[in-house]
């Protein structure tokens, strides 16, 4: 039974949205991070954005050839992994990289465990966890932006500024707002995100739930442990991962309780990695990690059936 018709008992409505239709609408929410990203860390920002692209979708036809399914690269679930997982990514990662963790993240991930609406985990995530366990000092050297105009070396982010105290000067609440500061190439501008966002709400591609409660945790936490709100929003990859990961259908709660639960889940995580884990962002770990228990919580938090023993 498609996990999308749990939700509810029977009788069920069709919403008339198709999986393209929806892969589609989030490429183009995803397009002003993607020319954001290009602006701040130039031409090379896009041949990754590529290669990771290409990657997927010829990862995802080979592993139909391999596992004798049907041919399905035209649902564009591909290419937004593809995206999204080139927006997790610093600057200057080798493009064989790049390509690789396309590979794991499609044939890995997510066609190993039966494909599109199977896959455990959020596979862009996954993939970047698995190489940042496989190379991480490729996977943690950042640079700032509009490096590739001069003669730039490598610096922290925001993030690893305040948690190792190196005493440099941080960003200014816009340069974290517009992206002008180091980090992923697609988290950077919280600005275009949100555009982005919007656009998925108005389509009604995502609801509010999980982005809304998984932020206000990290910014009711930063206050209660004295921490800079504002900061903590804008500085690591929270937006991104807010509204575009740990909203995916597959691997998040289906009800609205559900996707509260998940989202406050994210949030604690992600701030407790930040303030005592050994690396300063917890965006990418608290959500696969809160991937693990979306099969529980949609367990408890789905309607039963009259009748029916929980």
């Amino acid at each position: 039974m498609n996990k999308e018709n749990l939700i509810r008992w029977a009788p069920h409505i069709h919403s008339g949205e198709t999986t393209s239709k929806i892969m589609f609408s989030v490429i183009l929410a995803l397009l002003p991070a993607l020319f954001g990203s290009i602006y701040f860390f130039g031409p090379y920002a896009g041949k990754m954005v590529l290669v990771s692209v290409v990657s997927c979708v010829l990862s995802e036809i080979l592993s139909q050839i391999i596992f004798k399914k049907k041919i399905r690269i035209f649902d564009g679930s591909a290419i937004v992994t593809g995206i999204l997982f080139a927006f997790v990514l610093p600057p200057q990662l080798p493009l064989w990289m790049v390509a690789l963790g396309g590979f794991l993240a499609i044939f890995l991930v997510k066609e190993l465990f039966g494909g599109i609406g199977f896959n455990i985990f959020n596979p862009a995530l996954a993939s970047r966890a698995i190489l940042l366990a496989s190379f991480p000092m490729d996977m943690t050297r950042f640079y700032p932006p509009f490096y590739y105009k001069v003669d730039s070396v490598s610096c922290a982010t925001p993030l690893a500024i305040v948690k190792e105290n190196l005493g440099i000067q941080l960003p200014s609440y816009w340069q974290l707002f517009i992206g002008e500061r180091a980090g992923c190439i697609g988290e950077t501008s919280a600005l275009l995100l949100l555009i982005g966002a919007i656009f998925l709400l108005w389509r009604r591609v995502i609801t509010w739930h999980i982005p809304v409660s998984y932020i206000l945790t990290v910014a009711f936490l930063s206050f209660i442990f004295k921490q800079n709100v504002l900061f903590h929003i804008l500085a690591g990859g929270l937006i991104l991962g807010a509204f575009f990961m740990a909203t995916d259908y597959v691997t998040s709660p289906l009800t609205k309780k559900g996707k509260i639960i998940f989202g406050i889940g994210c949030g604690i995580i992600t701030f407790l990695i930040r303030m005592k884990g050994g690396y300063p962002e917890g965006v990418c770990y608290s959500i696969l990690f809160m991937n693990m228990f979306t099969p529980i919580i949609d367990r408890y938090t789905i309607p039963r059936k009259f009748g029916s023993k929980k």
